[in-house]
């Protein structure tokens, strides 16, 4: 499970950050968080290929978090896509998406299914779920947390040992189905272990500081959370609903969360190094978010 930060400026981008976006690299896909202007271009660049998308989750319809998806979704019809591909957001998201689908002259060869996301689950696939939160903006946000179902640890020594080769085999066994190996089938009980707990990441989108965000945050493995100003800007904060690096820290801190991702990081900041010593005078376990860093979630 890698995430990979590619776009992680606010309201304008510049040389060095792009409009808000986040590709979760697991489940044998791509879950994209936003899609700011210029996603597909950074998804290029990071090596990731845009046709291996199938959820989107918008947080909210400010232009800096969606302006990517009309570029994006032509790219895929012009690829050939044939795939349905799903795209949540809040009210009026059927509307904006009907506004884009009729954005210019292509053809549009798949289905696209589009969900107006309310607080709960909203996702439940094969490994993993997705659910939403409202958070505290200036315009409908919804947060979003991918958790990851429980599964038994995967025994790759033993596998080897019973002389099956690394690749699809180990998938296939992972996924619960027997394999072949010479003369002898391999059934998965004999290279699963012991049932694991799963990873969970949340992306706040943007918001103020709010106890909503502790809750819905509480224990994860990563909270991505909007770091747009320092402290010396928190009235500017305050009046545009949205967080200071201090005030991410707190969250992340009263949450109890394993690591913390600061984004969203304002054009004023050409050195983020106040922003970081900010948070980290209150959270010790953070990354400050730059465009194409990829952060692993490793398993416990």
């Amino acid at each position: 499970m890698e995430i990979t930060l590619l776009g992680t400026s606010s309201a304008l981008p510049t040389k060095t950050r792009s409009h808000p976006a986040i590709a979760i690299k697991a489940f044998g896909e791509i879950i994209l968080l936003d899609c700011g202007e210029g996603t597909q271009r950074q998804m290029s660049l990071a090596g990731l290929s845009p046709m291996k998308i199938n959820h989107i989750f918008i947080t909210h319809l400010h232009g800096d978090h969606f302006l990517g998806l009309p570029g994006l979704i032509q790219s895929m019809a012009f690829r050939g896509r044939t795939e349905p591909l799903h795209i949540y957001g809040p009210r009026p998201m059927g509307q904006l998406m009907e506004n884009i689908i009729d954005l210019g002259y292509y053809t549009l060869n798949f289905i696209i299914n589009t969900y107006e996301v309310e607080s709960g689950l909203i996702l439940d696939e094969k490994d993993f779920r997705v659910y939403s939160s409202p958070a505290e903006h200036n315009v409908p946000n919804h947060a979003y947390k991918i958790e990851e179902k429980r599964s038994p640890k995967f025994l790759k020594d033993k596998a080897i040992e019973l002389g099956i080769k690394p690749g699809p085999d180990f998938g296939k066994l992972q996924s619960g189905n027997p394999v072949k190996v010479g003369d002898k089938i391999i059934n998965p009980k004999q290279v699963l272990g012991k049932e694991r707990k799963g990873r969970k990441i949340v992306y706040s989108g943007d918001t103020k500081p709010c106890q909503g965000m502790v809750e819905f945050s509480r224990g994860v493995d990563v909270l991505i959370h909007e770091s747009t100003f320092k402290e010396s800007h928190k009235e500017r904060a305050a009046e545009t609903c949205h967080s200071t690096a201090a005030d991410a820290a707190r969250i992340a801190k009263d949450a109890k969360v394993k690591n913390l991702i600061l984004t969203h990081i304002s054009t004023r900041y050409q050195d983020t190094e106040g922003l970081e010593n900010e948070a980290l005078n209150i959270f010790k376990n953070l990354t400050i978010a730059r465009d194409f860093l990829t952060f692993e979630v490793k398993r416990i």
